[in-house]
Order: structure tokens, then C-alpha cells, then sequence
């Protein structure tokens, strides 16, 4: 790379990396309101920037610019890869045992940030109340908690998707075992780090993703040819076999990016890709918004991140995603001062921001 583009992907790792940790922040206040009025009610018609929660609501106490516990995970997996020089899943897991779990009950409404998520509980419980070794802590939660951590992983190997696709699934199965999930979550990882690269989130996403499945580079299996064509009678072509059945986690990204720039397909306002692709946790509803969103204002990110956290519900995961995906194609240059600025510890976050990058 020369010396420009060496610049230029630096900027978009730290820009994917505080875009998170500012996502994350925006929705602590009206995180988790599933009625929308109540959410207008209590804030206002249209969040703009950090909001204190409510006294009877999720992370009471806590203040504006905050981060809450994916933020605080984020930052554990940041220190772990910019002290280790890479992602080493002993020095990991160690932190996890030495300095995150003891803080932990394993009640939901208990611990840094202040809320545990279900994968975090379970893996607690197995890990500190049976005594269970790492490998075998891992539950079903079909959420993204593991892809709001992986996304530092996924920023370090923006350079090598087969060692950024090795780390992001060996970190997901610590906590997240579940098939579908884990394929969802390395996706996640590797369109990221394409975005990262310095590739676009467009239509043409997904057939880049597939050429780096048929090298061997992302493992996913699949048994078509060029374009997901069948492949020729006689093809000496070998399908490609890897750890996730199928390649599918890869090609929604295209549909949604080319549907997010029709003009005969609109969500207007825009957050109300909440709605259209479901305001709860689960991977198949906050992939999507957040995908949506990043392609939408893939330049503006101001208007992508206030969008995912105006949609209400499961807001956080989504301003935190959609955060990482626009903050790599905006880079930190492109991230409004207010933003960065509000951010609780912005300056050493900051810092870890700039030693975490790829490689």
C-alpha cells in the first residue's frame, strides 16, 4: 500500500471503531422503548445527540455519552488486541475472568454499563457458578452481542479476511455457538472490513464477498459457479466447503444496499427501517437496519446513526452497527466533533482507536 492509502484505511479503522462506541452512547438513553410514543414522550420528537436514561428505565444512573456494557466489552477486546498486537483469545478470556465477571451477579440489570445481556449471563453463570472452561460457556442467544466486540477484531484483519474470519468465529463460539448466528456475525465481521479496505456498501458488495469464499479466504460452503450460477455439467469447478452450510450471510448485503439506493424503494423517514425490519434483538432484525441505514447515508453519518436510534427498540445495537459500518466509509474525519467530543473518555478511546489498526 502507499504511503496515502496507508492513511486512508487508518482513518477508516478509527472512524468504524468511535462510529461504534458513539452509536452505542447515542442510544443508552432511549435504549429498549418498544412503544414509540413513549419514546417521543419522554425525550423528544427527534434525538440529536447524548440523552441521560430515565430514573425508571435500562441504565438509569448512568449519564449522557456513556457507553453501556457492548461499549464496555468493545473497549476490553480493543485492549486485548492493541497490548497483544493481534487477537489473542488467552489474554482475552483472561480479562473476561480477571477483570470483567466479578463485576457480574448475573442478574440483567446488574454490571458495568449497566445492563447484562444473555449471553454475557449465561456464559457468566457457566464459566464463574459451574466452573466450566472456556470452549464450554457458549450459549443460543441469537443476538449481535458478539458482533458489537468482533467489529474491533474485524477492524485489526481488515487486511487478511481469512485471519480477520478465524478470529471473529473463534471470539463469537466463546459466548454465541448458535449456526446461524456465528455465520451472521463473521458476515458481519467481513463486510466491515471490506468497508474498512476501502470498498463500498453497494450492489457489488456481495460478489466481492464470494470471490474471496471461492479462494478459500471466508468459509463459508457453496456449490455455484460465477453469479450463483449452477455450475456447467462436467465443470472441473469444486464447490467450496467451509465451516458455515451456505454462503446466504454474504448476499443480503447487495439486495439491501441496492434497494436502499432505488428510488422506487423508500423508507421515509428513514428510521422507520426499524419497523420494516423489526425492532427486537435478534440477528435477522438488526443485520438488516443496520445495512440498510449504511447504505442509505453512506456518507452522512449523522443521519445514519440518529436514524438507527429514532427507530426505538433494540436502538443501541443498531446506532452501534450501523455506527461501525458508516464510520469505515466516512472515516473519523468524516465523524461530526460534537459526536466525538460528547463521547465519555473520548480521548482515550481515542487513543486505543489509533493503536488498533489493520495490518
Amino acid at each position: 500500500m502507499t504511503a496515502i492509502d496507508r492513511e486512508a484505511v487508518i482513518d477508516r479503522a478509527a472512524g468504524a471503531l468511535m462510529g461504534a462506541f458513539i452509536g452505542d452512547a447515542l442510544a443508552l438513553g432511549p435504549h429498549w422503548y418498544y412503544d414509540l410514543d413513549e419514546l417521543r414522550a419522554r425525550y423528544s420528537e427527534w434525538i440529536d445527540g447524548y440523552t441521560t436514561p430515565m430514573p425508571d428505565h435500562y441504565h438509569a444512573g448512568m449519564k449522557a455519552g456513556e457507553s453501556s456494557q457492548a461499549g464496555v466489552l468493545l473497549r476490553l477486546t480493543l485492549e486485548s488486541l492493541a497490548e497483544r498486537g493481534g487477537y489473542d483469545e488467552a489474554d482475552f478470556c483472561r480479562r473476561l475472568d480477571e477483570d470483567f465477571f466479578p463485576q457480574l451477579d448475573g442478574s440483567p440489570m446488574q454490571g458495568p454499563g449497566g445492563y447484562t445481556s444473555q449471553s454475557i449471563r449465561e456464559a457468566w453463570r457457566k464459566r464463574v457458578q459451574q466452573g466450566l472452561p472456556w470452549g464450554q460457556v457458549g450459549g443460543n442467544a441469537d443476538t449481535t452481542e458478539a458482533a458489537e466486540r468482533t467489529l474491533a477484531i474485524a477492524v485489526r484483519y481488515a487486511l487478511d479476511p481469512a485471519a480477520l474470519a478465524d478470529a471473529v468465529t473463534r471470539n463469537t463460539v466463546l459466548t454465541q455457538t448458535d449456526g446461524t448466528v456465528v455465520a451472521m456475525t463473521v458476515a458481519f465481521g467481513a463486510v466491515l472490513g471490506m468497508l474498512v479496505e476501502g470498498h463500498t456498501l453497494d450492489a457489488s458488495i456481495s460478489a466481492k464477498l464470494m470471490a474471496r469464499v471461492k479462494t478459500g479466504a471466508l468459509p463459508f460452503h457453496t456449490v455455484t459457479s460465477g453469479n450463483l450460477q449452477a455450475p456447467k455439467a462436467g465443470s472441473a469447478e469444486a464447490p467450496t466447503a467451509g465451516r458455515f452450510p451456505s454462503p446466504d450471510a454474504l448476499l443480503t448485503q447487495s439486495s439491501i444496499a441496492r434497494a436502499a439506493r432505488d428510488p422506487d424503494v423508500r423508507i421515509e423517514p428513514a428510521w422507520k427501517a426499524s419497523l420494516v425490519y423489526g425492532m427486537p434483538c435478534a440477528v435477522y432484525h438488526q443485520f438488516p437496519a443496520a445495512y440498510y441505514l449504511a447504505a442509505h447515508f453512506a456518507d452522512d453519518f449523522e443521519s445514519a446513526v440518529l436514524h438507527a436510534v429514532n427507530g426505538g427498540g433494540q436502538n443501541l445495537a443498531r446506532a452501534m452497527l450501523t455506527g461501525a459500518l458508516v464510520g469505515a466509509q466516512v472515516g473519523l474525519k468524516g465523524i461530526p466533533r460534537r459526536f466525538v467530543d460528547g463521547l465519555a473518555d473520548h480521548a482515550a478511546l481515542l487513543a486505543l482507536a489509533g493503536r488498533v489498526s489493520p495490518r
